[in-house]
């Protein structure tokens, strides 16, 4: 007797995003399921709640890749440059989710609610708060208010993405690199890498122990 074909998380989670996509996040987990081709139970064998599910099919971490490289740079290497690869990082995170939310908004469609949480920029904004203060207690920052130098840096980045995507049919010029390739790639800057970069530098010259 032939064996039933397996299916995949991935083939849950493309079902799972068209529905979502339609829906928002108040469509069925039983009409993902049937889209799918499998019980609603074996959703929640691989995916513990209907959030967990709804960020993976959008393609939206609970934890963007750069909090995870930051825990690891406190007090490493060169902190200017440390500083511009993830803000370049946060750049690549925003494009990527800003616009998947605005599309849902655009429709009307639902998005799960925070439930205490606090939204991502946030989280955000204290992730980098606490980098910053670190380093700072490292002496390899002058003293300054950490909280409000990561508030500029993630508010500036999400901003350029928020009027990058508003104004996307006015041809505002976009990079047509990853981000991940600039620096270091000898090409041309980008409008999207001169932004970042004056960014930090323009941070740099007031948190800088001393004036390079």
């Amino acid at each position: 007797m032939a064996r039933i074909p397996r299916i995949t998380n991935q083939q849950i989670l493309e079902a799972a995003r068209q529905i979502f996509l339609q829906q928002g996040f108040g469509a069925s987990t039983l009409e993902i399921a049937q889209q799918a081709g499998i019980s609603e139970a074996s959703i929640f064998k691989r995916f513990s709640t209907k959030e967990e599910l709804f960020f993976a099919a959008m393609g939206i971490p609970e934890k963007p890749p750069w909090v995870n490289e930051l825990e690891s740079l406190c007090g490493q290497g060169n902190l200017k440059e440390n500083l511009t690869n993830i803000c370049f990082q946060i750049m690549e995170f925003y494009r990527e989710v800003l616009p998947l939310i605005m599309m849902l908004r655009s429709r009307g469609n639902a998005l799960p609610e925070l439930r205490g949480k606090e939204p991502r920029p946030i989280l955000d904004v204290k992730v980098l708060t606490a980098f910053l203060e670190r380093e700072i207690n490292q002496h390899r920052l002058r003293p300054c208010d950490p909280q409000t130098v990561a508030h500029i840096l993630v508010g500036s980045l999400m901003n350029y993405v928020f009027l990058e995507q508003m104004l996307s049919q006015v041809n505002i010029p976009t990079a047509e690199l990853p981000i991940g390739t600039y620096l270091n790639s000898g090409d041309s800057p980008t409008e999207i890498s001169v932004f970042v970069l004056s960014l930090v530098d323009i941070i740099w010259q007031g948190i800088a122990l001393s004036q390079d």
